[in-house]
């Protein structure tokens, strides 16, 4: 005599699709936004918003997205240059993006600078306050900016998401000596402890708000320091995983954080590293 197993299974299929999801990629035209919008198309957003300062580095970003071959049907990536360090450009920036949508369901805050020398050469215009106003008050005023695109559809059940870009800089210590960063290991702190205020103060508006805190990728931005310490065949072999950032590491983690499977996950940082950051402690060689 065999009893019925008492045993419910959930459909997991689409855990990690976002079809039909609206998303707005700030440092959207190279490098870890790139990446992620590429990310967020594949995984089935109906339209991805490209922003960074350069119209013509937005243009050919949108462009080498709308030429990827598994998009689904009318999905698209739109092109709305805008340079996040200033508050009326963000302002301009909802305005452009309310003109082909009344919500967004996803914002990746991604945009970000950064600034390298001895500590003695720090200069405030540049030095600090570029990185400070598009790594910090950039963040804060895009997501303010946008909230109420990202609460005209939220709900308990399918809450938005707003990422920001933290880095590993902002857990450790980054860059110092010759191109010490000391601006943006700050910045990279406070925007990661400002999505976890954001994270309360959000969550009963259904909106998530969570962090990445990525190591060494290649990009234009990294490509410097990389170089200076071997390239990245070398710099992988100083992590546990052997291996430095990858493009696909950043998009599944922004996919992840994005969909239904990132439902329960606010306040958070995904530290993207190999676990470097943690090796670094060790008090032993192997």
């Amino acid at each position: 005599m065999s009893a019925k197993a008492d045993v419910q299974l959930t459909d997991f299929s689409s855990i990690f699709r976002l079809d039909g999801k609206v998303a707005v990629v700030s440092g959207g035209s190279r490098g870890l936004g790139l990446h992620a919008a590429s990310g967020l198309l594949q995984a089935g957003c109906s339209k991805v918003f490209i922003t960074s300062r350069k119209a013509s580095a937005c243009e050919e970003a949108v462009a080498a997205l709308n030429a990827l071959p598994n998009l689904a049907p009318g999905a698209k990536a739109i092109s709305v240059p805008a340079d996040s360090s200033k508050l009326s450009e963000i302002e301009r920036l909802v305005k452009e993006v309310q003109k082909h949508t009344d919500h967004v369901d996803i914002l990746f805050a991604n945009a970000g600078a950064t600034w390298g020398s001895e500590f003695e050469k720090v200069d405030e215009k540049n030095g600090w306050d570029k990185v400070m106003d598009l790594n910090v008050k950039g963040v804060f005023f895009t997501i303010q900016k946008f909230t109420p695109l990202l609460t005209k559809r939220s709900s308990v059940e399918s809450p938005s998401r707003v990422i920001v870009t933290g880095s590993v800089a902002g857990i450790g210590v980054g860059s110092i000596g010759a191109v010490g960063a000391y601006s943006y290991a700050a910045s990279k702190a406070a925007v990661l402890h400002l999505a976890r205020n954001l994270a309360i103060e959000l969550g009963p508006r259904h909106i998530l708000v969570n962090g990445i805190a990525p190591g060494f990728f290649m990009s234009k931005m990294a490509a410097g320091l990389i170089n200076a310490q071997g390239g990245e065949e070398e710099l992988g072999k100083q992590s546990p995983n052997g291996r430095v950032g990858r493009p696909e590491d950043v998009a599944a983690a922004v996919v992840f954080l994005s969909s239904r499977g990132g439902g329960h996950v606010n306040g958070d940082t995904i530290v993207l590293d190999g676990g470097k950051i943690l090796g670094s402690n060790r008090l032993e060689k192997l």
